[in-house]
């Protein structure tokens, strides 16, 4: 019997990267004219798969509307397969929560053209996290397609892939990549004999069926497809070749497997994230290559996650919800997730752009924001500052802010006195008007305005509190009258009179998901004491930890195990995909040649400690880029690290500030473990990941055992949170295990990808010049670090999700309120989705949780089917992620499928 041949159609589309969007769109328009005539007319070409992602039709009917119908036909005939993802994300440098928003905006815009192909395709993501068969399950997706990252120990066409909470798909492995059928040859004999020395090549991994891509990056159709797989067909007896979709093919695999003896559980088994470089280069990397880029995206979706969305789903009617100003910000994430994007393995003005949309979402995000804590001023109402808690999870914090007293209130700690009178806005006489109507509109508690005209210059002076009401209309005729007459471009300063006040830092604390009044209360925690001594050694300190400070060498300990801090420079021959040590020889840099301590903050709310530090480091590689040595030219540079620890608490925030002047390089910081450790526990999508010291690699790609933290890693009794992904590598190896952590500041490459080099053999992509991944500039890294914590997760929320201040407006109405109480799982997602309030919980631990939620409801699944209703407290597994509908909402959904 013939052996089957499954020949898919396909591109592979990067909306941006080696050449920006425009650029690529052009020829995607040129791809896609070709392709729907073809469909059209030739019923030899009987299938084309759009890549799995639904950016790649908006991106093309953003110039051609007029083929929406077609396109609608076309999939609906089955000649077309469309989705079912919208962006080919990276799955490691963007959120949990980024990754379903991604499949829901390709499926929702998928079933407008009549749906989307049920098939999980991961053909060339850099790596695959644990939880990604919990997540395609959860879309009711049964099947996945992966090629990176797969590990030596499955040695087969397909394999079952198990999440951590059991949660399975059948996975089929591309074992030569998406591409193996790229390029058609010029006749059938050809075609036949490359698939025979491929099959022989690849056994036992090539399948009964076999799977021929036909396709790969930007690849136009090949208009002999049809024609070839007839002749091909026609002279041989042992192949079948036949075009289909690639659901087929999964389809008559699984069905296959469940025909054969054992079905499915005889295939090999995977349990976890796949980050193997055996058979496949992962490119580990691009987590290091442009801090900036991580940085960006941390701020764009913990705005979005854990502020914007919950705080107007909580917080406002459900007739306020701002869909379509939250949509544009999802939809600039979502876009900015593609993997050559979020990589940042692109040219410059790719990423140009990537940073660019990643600051509109955060301004969106905090624009939001403002206006949802604006909402909470107005339900409460009275005087006194509001504090607001974003999180599930009831807690303490340190907040700012301004108290109209001359005095700080007790249990503070001043940080600026500010004076009664303010200058609040400027301007001319020539646009006096408009001045005065900002002034008056920005601020309806004003009670007084006098409008001065000096001749030489206009002094308007506001205030509120006399408790007569403003007549705005006879302000804005003086302001007219005093605008005509003199000079257009006599200066006009605005001045705001308000009783003297002090700017302070406060501990608070409050329940999860709730606003309160604050009030305040002598310090109930010992407080933070600051000193420096004439040598220059510092000491920061409260009851939780130590901090003191070497001078010798800017290093500081934690409760008197020294060393933290220790920055180590060396250089790097590698590019945007991956660090490479120059071969000719490198040279390591981890003193400073001078050291300056100060006092930033005293306590006793919150102490600072700034460590100034002076260094000379090699301004690049020598002109062969092949070595880092002492008669290369030198550059000074400066790095400023700022210790900053509160009353209360046991977590050290770290700001690093690296004036950085080289190129070529790889900045480290490296941190000793309490306790040596054979392997970290870091924080993932929807889990934590546990890792040895050693990597897996192979022919194309050494193994290098720097890996992702999303959030946080554990090792040795050692936590350090971050601020969105940061790079980690266990070191200082030695017969017990790891002594330190390296958590990577910053990596400075000049090229999209290097030719062959000595950690990968092959490129990774075209040598093109990317200057901007030098990093030259000033960059800020932020980073946490605590000893022997039990909750990880709450040490990212204290350092990256502060508790939030609000104004009170009008009249009083009430003192507190709680939105939402949920306890036993976190809390991934709170939001209004198709009419009623959605909370996504996650169970990030091998013990089985409780979970209670202040409201019934329905459990759903990621489309939002509903699976159970919810009227108490319900298990959640192990490593379990469960979608809650809420409230009024929960009924109405029951018949919904």
């Amino acid at each position: 019997m013939a052996r089957r041949v499954d020949i898919v159609p396909h591109t592979h589309w990067d909306r941006e990267w080696y050449r920006p969007f425009q650029s690529f769109r052009m020829r995607l328009v040129d791809l896609l004219d070709g392709l729907l005539d073809r469909l059209d007319t030739d019923p030899g070409y009987a299938h084309f798969m759009l890549d799995g992602q639904m950016a790649v039709v908006d991106d093309y009917l953003a110039i051609r509307p007029h083929e929406a119908d077609r396109i609608r036909r076309l999939a609906g005939s089955g000649r077309l397969t469309l989705g079912p993802w919208y962006i080919l994300m990276d799955e490691y440098l963007v959120s949990g929560e980024t990754i379903i928003r991604d499949m829901e905006m390709g499926l929702d815009r998928a079933a407008e053209f009549g749906g989307a192909m049920e098939l999980g395709y991961l053909p060339d993501m850099f790596g695959h996290i644990a939880q990604m068969p919990q997540i395609l399950a959860g879309f009711g997706f049964g099947e996945a397609v992966v090629w990176r990252g797969i590990p030596r120990a499955i040695d087969a066409p397909a394999f079952r892939w198990i999440a951590p909470d059991g949660s399975e798909v059948t996975a089929e492995y591309l074992a030569d990549g998406y591409s193996n059928g790229a390029v058609l040859p010029g006749d059938a004999k050809e075609l036949l004999s490359r698939i025979s020395d491929w099959a022989d090549r690849h056994e036992p991994r090539s399948g009964d069926p076999l799977l021929w891509m036909n396709g790969t990056d930007h690849l136009m159709p090949q208009a002999a497809l049809g024609r070839l797989v007839d002749e091909a067909d026609a002279l041989s007896e042992e192949w079948d070749l036949r075009v289909c979709s690639l659901a087929d093919h999964v389809r008559t695999r699984v069905a296959g497997l469940e025909a054969a003896a054992g079905g499915r559980a005889a295939l090999p088994a995977w349990t976890g994230e796949m980050r193997s470089g055996a058979r496949t280069n992962v490119l580990m990397g691009v987590t290091s290559n442009r801090v900036d880029v991580r940085h960006r995206a941390a701020r764009a979706e913990v705005g979005l996650e854990r502020r914007a969305e919950p705080l107007w789903a909580l917080f406002a009617a459900p007739e306020e919800w701002p869909d379509a100003f939250l949509g544009e910000a999802w939809g600039l994430v979502v876009r900015n997730a593609a993997h050559d994007s979020i990589c940042a393995c692109s040219v410059d003005p790719v990423v140009d752009a990537v940073l660019h949309r990643y600051d509109e979402a955060i301004d969106l995000a905090d624009g939001l924001t403002a206006r949802a804590l604006r909402h909470i001023g107005a339900a409460a109402g009275g005087t006194g500052a509001l504090i607001l808690n974003p999180a599930a999870r009831a807690r303490a914090g340190v907040i700012e802010l301004l108290v109209e007293e001359a005095e700080a209130p007790p249990g503070t700690q001043v940080l600026e006195v500010v004076a009664g009178r303010r200058r609040v806005d400027e301007g001319s006489r020539a646009n006096l008007g408009e001045v005065v109507a900002r002034v008056l509109d920005r601020d309806p508690t004003l009670t007084e305005v006098e409008i001065d005209d000096g001749g030489d210059e206009v002094t308007v002076v506001v205030g509120a509190g006399s408790g007569v009401e403003l007549d705005r209309p006879a302000v804005r005729a003086r302001a007219s009258q005093v605008g005509a007459g003199g000079p257009p471009a006599t200066p006009v300063t605005v001045w705001r009179d308000r009783p003297a006040s002090v700017r302070v830092a406060a501990r608070t604390g409050v329940r999860g998901f709730t606003w309160a009044r604050w009030h305040p209360t002598p310090l109930e925690v010992d407080p933070v004491t600051v000193a420096v001594a004439a040598d220059g050694r510092a000491r920061l300190a409260n009851d939780r930890v130590t901090v003191e400070v070497d001078p010798a060498d800017g290093t500081w300990s934690l409760d008197g195990v020294p060393g933290y801090g220790r920055l180590v420079d060396g250089g790097d021959m590698g590019d945007t995909y991956n660090w490479c040590p120059p071969v000719g020889g490198d040279l390591l840099v981890d003193r400073p040649d001078a050291v300056v301590t100060s006092v930033a903050e005293e306590g006793p709310v919150r102490g600072a400690v700034e460590i100034a530090t002076t260094w000379t480091w090699p301004e690049a590689l020598d002109e062969g880029s092949t070595r880092r040595g002492p008669d290369v030219s030198w550059v000074t540079t400066t790095v400023v690290t700022t210790l900053t620890l509160h009353a209360g608490e046991g977590l050290v925030r770290v700001a690093t500030t690296i004036d950085n002047r080289s190129r070529d390089h790889r900045l480290r910081v490296h941190l000793p473990l309490p306790r040596r450790a054979d392997a970290s526990a870091a924080g993932c999508a929807f889990a934590t990941v546990t890792r040895g010291l050693e990597a897996e690699g192979g022919p194309t790609e050494v193994p290098l055992a720097t890996f992702p933290a999303r959030d946080h890693v554990t090792a040795g009794g050692l936590t350090v949170v971050v601020e969105g992904v940061a790079e980690y590598e266990l070191v200082d190896i030695g017969d017990t295990g790891a002594g330190a952590l390296a958590l990577t500041l910053l990596r400075s490459t000049g090229l999209l990808s290097q030719g062959p080099m000595e950690t990968r053999p092959v490129p990774a992509g075209p040598v093109v010049a990317a200057p901007g991944a030098q990093l030259q500039g000033v960059t800020t890294v932020r980073y946490g670090l605590a000893v022997d914590t039990d909750d990880p997760r709450a040490l990212v929320d204290d350092a990256f999700l502060p508790l939030l201040v609000a104004k009170p407006r009008g009249p009083h109405r009430a003192d507190d309120h709680t939105a939402l109480a949920v306890e036993g799982a976190e809390v991934g997602s709170v939001r209004r989705r198709g009419g009623h309030l959605e909370v996504r919980v996650f169970n990030p631990t091998d013990a089985e949780k409780t979970v209670t939620v202040d409201r019934p409801g329905w459990r759903v699944d990621l489309r939002g089917r509903p699976e159970a209703r919810l009227d108490g407290p319900f298990a959640l597994r192990p490593w379990g992620i469960a979608t809650l509908a809420l409230d009024e909402a929960g009924a109405a959904i029951a018949t919904r499928r």
